[in-house]
């Protein structure tokens, strides 16, 4: 037998015996799991797959916190396994409690859940109770309990959240706001068509729309526009008479957007009068960040806003040709505002959701010092329902 015979019979030898360890050691493995989950230890998980993938990885996260499992982080136990016709994938050594189960479909291999411009998954994904959410999903409707010492078998299916060509909504809804203006105690309201559209770029909320230039997931640059009422109407208020009214418009502009550590969101970002109807524009930098409590989940938010001396005088001056002995001629520069609010959203049903939002505007001196205003401050907000097919 020559040399080269010799080498691969030997080294055929130590393959087989590799793979035989192999094989002893996951047996070991598996009925440590075991022993771990039977009566007087820790509970037992297992989870299996309607339609697993042929390709990639998959990868099971498995969380006990409402606030953990919306913004994916820690993780009570994660799990991570190339496809190859595995049954089922196991979950061992748990406290009983209540847990919620995610499962992506790593596609690509990249070790991450692909993500579209604001942050909805584009790789198939799956939760506990076959819970298929058309939104941010929600803790309670994928919560499931596990006793002391059970062993619990559950299915998942995997879907596509924004299935081929997006998700589309229809409904309706109505914005609103307080009124600074003296000797008015009413507002602004208008109702508005909600017609939503998420895609992998552009999404659409009724009066907001936002298309994604680059980047995605912590950082992104996108297009932002949004339809802007008019502050007030002249026979709102005996002051405001001869003023004329205000014009609605719509802004557009630019939008920098990051996610910090924590789940934190910060967006800054800068629109302008594309209509031409008033002039300048507006800015705003905030921050937020999402919980949730039981079926709705909520955004405070604080932000920091600014409008440009043409918005200013359009909302706040008076011009000298209606200026009166009540209402002197005023000419504000730019001006700032500080605003607190929080944003709700509830799935009602799979298709029916409830989205709404409160927030409490605190002017500047260039707005107060207007002889027209009386309020250092405005209430303002919406709410919309809508069908998602």
């Amino acid at each position: 037998m020559e040399l080269f015979d010799v080498l691969l019979v030997f080294r055929t030898m130590r393959m087989s015996r590799f793979h035989a360890y192999l094989s002893n050691l996951r047996t070991i493995v598996v009925s440590l799991l075991w022993l771990h989950s039977a009566p007087g230890m820790a509970a037992t998980l297992s989870v299996s797959l309607d339609n697993p993938p042929e390709v990639g990885f998959i990868e099971l996260q498995l969380y006990d916190s409402a606030n953990a499992f919306v913004a994916q982080l820690n993780p009570v136990q994660q799990l991570r396994y190339p496809l190859n016709e595995r049954a089922s994938y196991l979950f061992a050594g748990l406290a009983a409690g209540e847990y919620a189960l995610r499962v992506y479909h790593d596609a690509n291999s990249n070790g991450r859940m692909d993500k579209n411009f604001i942050g909805i998954p584009i790789e198939a994904i799956g939760f506990s109770n076959r819970y298929q959410p058309k939104a941010p999903p929600n803790y309670r409707q994928a919560a499931f309990t596990i006793a002391e010492n059970q062993q619990l078998n559950i299915d998942v299916e995997l879907y596509q959240p924004l299935g081929k060509r997006g998700q589309l909504g229809v409904g309706v809804g109505i914005i609103a706001r307080s009124s600074p203006y003296r000797d008015y105690e009413g507002g602004v309201s208008q109702g508005i068509p909600a017609i939503t559209y998420i895609g992998e770029r552009l999404q659409v909320y009724g009066p907001l729309i936002q298309y994604g230039l680059v980047g995605s997931g912590k950082l992104r640059l996108a297009l932002s526009g949004q339809y802007r009422i008019g502050v007030y109407e002249e026979a709102d208020s005996p002051l405001l008479a001869g003023m004329g009214d205000r014009e609605n418009t719509f802004l557009a502009g630019l939008a920098i957007e990051a996610e910090l550590p924590g789940d934190i969101d910060v967006a800054l970002g800068y629109q302008h009068d594309v209509l031409d109807r008033i002039g300048g524009g507006v800015g705003s930098l905030s921050i937020s960040k999402s919980f949730q409590s039981g079926i709705v989940q909520y955004t405070p938010q604080l932000s920091l806003n600014y409008l440009s001396p043409d918005i200013t005088r359009y909302d706040f001056g008076v011009a000298e040709d209606v200026a009166t002995l009540a209402r002197p001629a005023y000419h504000p520069d730019s001006s700032t505002s500080v605003e607190v609010g929080i944003r709700f959203f509830s799935e009602l049903s799979r298709e029916w959701l409830l989205q709404a939002s409160i927030n409490l505007e605190r002017f500047g001196d260039e707005v107060t010092d207007s002889p027209i205003v009386d309020e250092d401050e405005v209430i303002k907000g919406f709410i919309t329902i809508g069908y998602v097919f």
